[in-house]
């Protein structure tokens, strides 16, 4: 049997394909396919089947365009309402090719269709080896309870209870565990860095399986939910109906520093992929910064949503459509195009740029009583520990809550290491604040330097 997984880091997203005497199931596709077409030709496989273990709510899937390339059917659990051709799956139901079988259990809890797949290898032995169990168990975590419209989190987290503990947890201790998505994912709230476990690591190690009663369970599960973010929505419903082919979008259209002034000025968003200390020295004005080394294609969903016109700065043809790629996989697809020769062009034109200063740990110690310090993390990593005057500002409230604050006042930012306070910086002056800095390695610089912080409501110095 061949079994494979894929890893899109970018979205902390796991799919996989399964392979038996020339025959391939995909199971959960990223967005753009090619990956899997071209792994089945390596392997002489033929891709027949395709299983989507939910309607994903943090990405866009690739199973339409897969299906029209190969031919393969579709399965999805039956309560899904998905409006593509696909075959609707209930508990116990099979697919058989070659020497695999897959058998769907019905998971519900992270959404109402969720199913997971007990995957059998007969050259194994007759029962199940590995389990996908898509959003329903993590590694160290269960799916967030609350993507269902009509149901609250309290509903889908006691039917989450009972597919852990009737469906998955009775499979047995020696079961792989192999789930859609890894630590860093919107999905969940504790993810270890693991991309797979067993159900007896899970079972001594997650924390949401420690509780004995559904009613405690609930309670853990529904206390403190991170927001959701809006686009979740809005993915689920385009997966629902299946998107086109990524080579249907139109064209990358280069603008010259004229044409892309005009469009900004028409309200398009101007989004700076460039590494941050790039950004900083020199951007448009107004521009949102979210470079592409981290979590890029989430926090341009989460921040800037779906529907709005972008204007892509890169300083590449290579990353200008690599860039795009990765909005793609989580539904933005209003590019309207992208600034000709990168800021070189601008400058060229002789149009205004602006700059974000940068503050060191020592520096801002010194400055504290004098600015307005941003933590922009979230809320368990403020309570870990923190900067003694500073306001938690998590980078999802971030732009509804500049309200709070002066703007004639300095203002500095930070997050743990530098990518999120960045990003936040960019949304800060952005908003008309002018004196913003972003501090220079995070708060884990500021707790490198031995500086005073506070935890829990104690204070330390280290």
């Amino acid at each position: 049997m061949y079994f494979q997984q894929f890893y899109l880091a970018c979205l902390s997203h796991a799919s996989y394909m399964l392979g038996s005497e020339g025959v391939a199931c995909v199971v959960d596709p990223q967005r753009d396919v090619g990956i899997y077409l071209d792994e089945a030709r390596a392997h002489g496989l033929k891709v027949e089947h395709i299983i989507e273990t939910h309607l994903h709510a943090d990405f866009v899937s690739g199973h339409r365009e897969l299906a029209e390339r190969t031919g393969a059917k579709i399965y999805l659990g039956a309560l899904a309402g998905a409006t593509f051709p696909h075959i609707p799956v209930r508990d116990c139901d099979e697919i058989r090719f070659g020497r695999v079988i897959l058998r769907f259990l019905e998971t519900p809890g992270h959404t109402v269709e969720s199913v997971s797949i007990a995957v059998t290898d007969l050259d194994r032995g007759d029962k199940p080896f590995a389990v996908l169990t898509g959003d329903t168990l993590f590694i160290g975590d269960v799916g967030r309870p609350d993507l269902a419209p009509n149901l609250t989190p309290q509903d889908l987290a006691g039917m989450l209870f009972d597919s852990l503990h009737n469906k998955l947890l009775p499979l047995g201790d020696d079961v792989e565990v192999y789930p859609a998505h890894g630590a860093g994912s919107l999905c969940g709230k504790q993810m270890r860095p693991e991309r797979q476990s067993t159900i007896g690591k899970e079972r001594a190690l997650n924390y949401a399986l420690r509780p004995r009663t559904k009613e405690e369970f609930v309670r853990l599960l529904t206390a403190d939910l991170p927001e959701r973010p809006s686009y979740f929505a809005l993915d689920a419903e385009l997966n629902r109906a299946g998107v086109p082919a990524v080579a249907e979008l139109p064209p990358l259209k280069l603008l010259d520093a004229g044409e892309f002034a005009a469009l900004q000025q028409a309200a398009a968003i101007v989004l700076d992929t460039r590494p941050t200390r790039e950004f900083c020295a020199g951007h448009i004005p107004g521009a949102v910064h979210i470079a592409l080394s981290g979590q890029y294609a989430s926090w341009a969903a989460t921040l800037l949503g779906l529907d709005h016109d972008i204007l892509l700065i890169a300083e590449d043809q290579e990353t200008l459509e690599e860039s795009r790629l990765r909005l793609a996989r989580v539904g933005i697809e209003r590019v309207t195009g992208a600034l000709r020769d990168g800021m070189a062009g601008w400058a060229a034109a002789q149009r205004p740029m602006a700059q974000i200063g940068h503050v060191s740990a020592e520096e801002l110690a010194k400055l504290r009583d004098e600015v307005q310090i941003l933590d922009v993390r979230r809320q368990a990593e403020w309570d870990e520990g923190h900067i003694d005057g500073a306001s938690l500002v998590p980078l999802h409230q971030l732009s509804s809550r500049l309200g709070e604050f002066d703007p004639s006042r300095p203002v500095a930012v930070h997050c743990k290491g530098g990518y999120r306070s960045a990003i936040a910086c960019s949304l800060v002056q952005r908003a008309g604040f002018e004196q913003v800095m972003n501090l220079t390695g995070g708060f884990d610089a500021w707790r490198a330097c031995g500086l005073p912080e506070v935890s829990t409501g104690v204070q330390s110095s280290n």
